[in-house]
């Protein structure tokens, strides 16, 4: 056995799989896997990082930009923008098969295939522009319009069979960026913005803009186990060496102190530390710089105790990205099923 790591006896004794979630929000979720192994708990880690399918601006096709960003660098700017609509219509799409050499073709542009945007701006003046000059107003959001541009000024464009699932370009369904705020450029009177973006499904393996998640990490359960008391200010100071909540203080029983061997013996009413809540530790394992704890406190991890992170960056809720990422597991190990079946005959 790892120093540090639950036993193999503490394991077997709860072999039941279990998933506990902490917090669950539209972006952000924590939760628990646990009697995992540890593979297994990476695959899915990589999965929701680079293995399951997003949507992201792919081909920018400029007609007119003559503000002061480059072509490129706006280009690279709206590939980054998250994406969001209907769950059911993303699901549809399909991804584009991009033409190569042994494929010169590929899956060609379809409405199952291609979400197509469009960025038409044009900064002029206000209509109160003279007014407000005379003022020595110098906000160019309120002298000129379109001075700023955001990402919620892209427009989808509705193609074929979409607006099934895609509700006629506006509202909740359209897809639209997940932050509309997101500054794109900025402009003066006479400078504009013309262009037409294609967006396909594609895997954070090939672009990190693909990726459904702005992070995804997990960490083992820390253990915290209190082998001799610690008592009065040493039990103060020990909670200290903790986050707020891990450790707390208890007053010592009359039974405790009247148990011979306890190491309670004479002090009851005094104030003792306890484990409440290993969950919150960061194993900063601060409490082992202190000569008065040696001996009294060991620390650890449980080895099949996998505390997940996720955050999304808005094209599927949270809780949805595991699910996906057990559906994109579940179909590898149906390939390498059907691959060793195939061996085998």
């Amino acid at each position: 056995m790892a120093p540090g790591f639950a036993s193999r006896e503490e394991l077997d004794a709860r072999k039941t799989f279990k998933v506990e979630f902490h917090k669950l929000t539209p972006h952000d979720a924590s939760f628990s896997l646990i009697a995992i192994d540890a593979s297994i708990a990476n695959a899915f880690r990589r999965i929701l990082l680079a293995e399951i399918p997003t949507l992201a601006i792919e081909y920018v096709f400029v007609h007119n930009n003559t503000s002061i960003v480059q072509d490129e660098v706006l280009a690279h700017r709206l590939g980054l923008i998250p994406l969001t609509g209907n769950p059911d219509g993303l699901r549809w799409l399909q991804q584009y098969r991009k033409p190569t050499d042994e494929d010169p073709e590929g899956s060609g542009v379809a409405d199952i295939n291609t979400i197509v945007l469009k960025l038409q701006v044009e900064c002029t003046k206000s209509e109160n522009y003279a007014e407000l000059d005379k003022k020595g107003e110098d906000d160019p959001r309120l002298l000129y319009k379109n001075a700023h541009v955001y990402a919620k000024q892209l427009e989808y464009v509705v193609s074929g069979r979409q607006d099934q699932f895609f509700a006629g370009g506006d509202g909740e369904n359209a897809i639209r960026s997940v932050h509309p705020d997101i500054l794109l450029a900025k402009m003066r009177p006479g400078q504009c913005i013309d262009m037409e973006m294609h967006c396909v499904k594609g895997t954070g393996a090939d672009h990190a803009k693909f990726s459904p998640v702005a992070t995804a990490s997990y960490r083992l359960l820390p253990t915290i186990t209190i082998t001799k008391p610690i008592l009065g200010h040493d039990a103060r100071k020990f909670a200290r060496c903790f986050p707020k909540g891990v450790i707390g203080l208890e007053d010592v029983t009359s039974a405790e102190a009247g148990r011979e061997g306890s190491g309670y013996e004479g002090h009851e009413g005094e104030k003792k530390a306890v484990v409440r809540n290993t969950f919150k530790d960061t194993v900063s394992r601060e409490c082992l710089r202190h000569e008065e704890f040696k001996g009294k406190v060991k620390l650890g991890r449980v080895r099949d105790h996998f505390i997940f992170g996720v955050e999304s960056t808005g094209q599927f809720e949270s809780d949805e990205l595991f699910l996906e990422s057990v559906k994109v597991l579940k179909e590898k190990c149906r390939v390498m099923k059907q691959g060793l079946a195939n061996i085998m005959r």
